[in-house]
């Protein structure tokens, strides 16, 4: 098996060839064309969507109490 040093190696050196040829400036077009791509998308971060998830779990838990509040007040009322 081949060790990482010499992996690490050739991946610099292969990078250091590509940096000087068309292909440094396709894999530069291809990140902002995709960039720009994802921007137009409607999409929010993994953080942005685990506060919404918790801030839904939070309104659920608090429904839950208002529906079970409600329900003992409507037996209260009809006694």
């Amino acid at each position: 098996m081949l060790n990482q040093p010499f992996i690490d190696e050739v991946s610099a050196k292969v990078r250091e060839i590509l940096a000087n040829t068309p292909a440094r400036d396709i894999e530069t077009n291809m990140r902002a064309m995709l960039a720009a791509m994802f921007a137009r998308l409607d999409l929010v971060t993994r953080h942005e969507f685990d506060v919404q998830t918790e801030l839904l779990a939070r309104t659920r838990e608090k429904l839950a109490a208002l529906e079970t509040r409600l329900t003992e007040l409507d037996k209260k009322g009809t006694s």
